[in-house]
C-alpha cells in the first residue's frame, strides 16, 4: 500500500488569510528530533491543496530574535523602500534575513534564508512575506511558539 504524505504538524497556531487561494499557516514542527517554529504559505486550488516550498523555519535560538527585531516595528509603515532590519547566521553559507519590504505598491515583512555560496550570493525561495497590518497577529503566533520549541 502506499505511503500518504499527509501534512500533519505538532500544533497548529493560526494562519493568515493571503487572498482567495492561500495563507501563511503558523505551526510547531519537528525534524530529527528537534522542534522548529514554521511559518509557510498553503495554498487552495482545484488541482492542489496543501504546503507550498515557501516558507522558513526558526529555532529556538532565532525566533526570540525574530520576535524582538518584528516588535520594534510601528504599527504603521514608515519606510518607503526595502529596508533590511536584521541578518542572522543560521547554517554555514545561509542567513535568516528581515526585511521591510515593497511589492505592487504594498509594505511587507519578508522572513527569508539568503546564501553566500561561490555559485550565488543573495535571496533563496526559502522565505515568507507577512503583510505589514498583519504584523500583529504574526507577533502573536510567534510569540505562542516560544515555549513549544524552547529545549528541555
Amino acid at each position: 500500500m502506499a505511503e500518504t504524505h499527509e501534512f500533519k504538524p505538532l500544533k497548529e497556531l493560526g494562519e493568515i488569510p493571503l487572498g482567495e487561494d492561500g495563507a501563511l499557516k503558523f505551526y510547531v514542527d519537528e525534524y530529527k528530533g528537534y522542534k522548529y517554529a514554521s511559518i509557510r504559505r498553503f495554498v487552495t486550488s482545484e488541482t492542489y491543496s496543501g504546503p507550498t516550498k515557501s516558507g522558513v523555519t526558526l529555532n529556538s535560538r532565532l525566533l526570540p530574535l525574530a520576535i524582538e527585531t518584528l516588535s520594534k516595528l510601528p504599527a504603521q509603515p514608515a519606510v518607503t523602500e526595502d529596508q533590511e532590519l536584521a541578518r542572522w547566521p543560521k547554517k554555514a553559507g545561509v542567513e535568516l534575513v528581515a526585511r521591510i519590504t515593497i511589492f505592487k505598491d504594498t509594505t511587507g515583512i519578508d522572513l527569508r534564508e539568503w546564501v553566500d555560496e561561490p555559485e550565488y550570493k543573495g535571496p533563496s525561495k526559502k522565505g515568507v512575506r507577512i503583510p505589514y497590518q498583519e504584523l500583529p497577529k504574526a507577533l502573536e503566533f510567534l510569540r505562542q511558539m516560544v515555549p513549544l520549541i524552547a529545549k528541555a
